[in-house]
């Protein structure tokens, strides 16, 4: 199936196309404090009802990063952006958030802990997928005033443990030499989704998104972090070199 994608970057990043057809997303290393990042999706001017992607369909690709110890995150895969996070970038819609959808090969530095379920990892390269029913956006927004309160450990632990009763998730951490070449594959199903890695399944799991979604592509120096012992974190983070994340043979189908 035709994919179209859009590049996004910020000034001192890279997103293109090379000539054998690659995918190519660089940013820079530098001091914390300022967001570093490079994403390819196909999402940008839709509504969430108009996302691309349902099941049955297949995504396929070949990938590998240059930085082992690359302080931030990326990934690939499906999602359903939830948080709206290309708000502010020129002609992209507007969207009230949403509790997180998605099926995804997602790598996150130490400084992260992204699991509201304290049996799966939270960081490291991991196959995931975050699975919620939909609450209406509005009523999702309702919560912002009470957003500052996340800051405080207390409130945390109570809100982590309310949104792990709305989310359901499934993840495996994967240990592996994500420098070389390797053929990724997310087989998403109606009633499960099914990870594989060089042709060996890594995750399979009954817990899957709900709704469309869309393809994303990505690499940034952002962290965040919502522990079961402590409050929610989140910034960017300083990187001592470059990190390149090269896809090639991109299909879905």
């Amino acid at each position: 199936m035709q994919i179209s994608l859009a590049s996004r970057n910020t000034p001192d990043s890279i997103a293109e196309v090379n000539s054998d057809g690659h995918f190519i997303m660089t940013i820079p290393g530098g001091r914390k404090g300022k967001y570093r990042w490079a994403q390819f999706d196909d999402y940008l001017h839709r509504l969430r009802r108009n996302f691309e992607w349902q099941p049955p369909c297949r995504l396929s690709l070949m990938a590998r990063c240059n930085n082992t110890q690359h302080a931030g995150t990326w990934g690939f895969g499906f999602w359903n952006d939830p948080f709206n996070t290309n708000l502010g970038v020129s002609g992209s819609v507007r969207r009230l958030p949403a509790l997180p959808n998605c099926a995804w090969f997602f790598y996150a530095s130490e400084h992260n802990y992204l699991s509201f379920h304290d049996h799966l990892p939270a960081q490291g390269f991991l196959a995931a997928t975050f699975s919620s029913h939909r609450i209406p956006p509005l009523f999702l927004s309702l919560g912002i005033p009470f957003f500052p309160l996340l800051f405080w450990k207390g409130f945390t632990r109570v809100a982590r443990y309310g949104l792990a009763t709305l989310i359901r998730q499934d993840a495996v951490q994967i240990q592996m030499d994500v420098t070389e070449w390797h053929s990724y594959q997310i087989d998403w199903g109606k009633r499960r989704v099914t990870f594989t890695i060089d042709g060996q399944t890594v995750l399979d799991t009954v817990i899957h998104p709900f709704g469309r979604q869309g393809l994303v592509i990505w690499v940034d120096n952002q962290y965040a972090a919502f522990p079961p012992e402590g409050k929610l974190l989140f910034g960017t983070l300083a990187t001592t070199e470059s990190t390149t994340l090269e896809i090639g043979d991109l299909q879905i189908y």
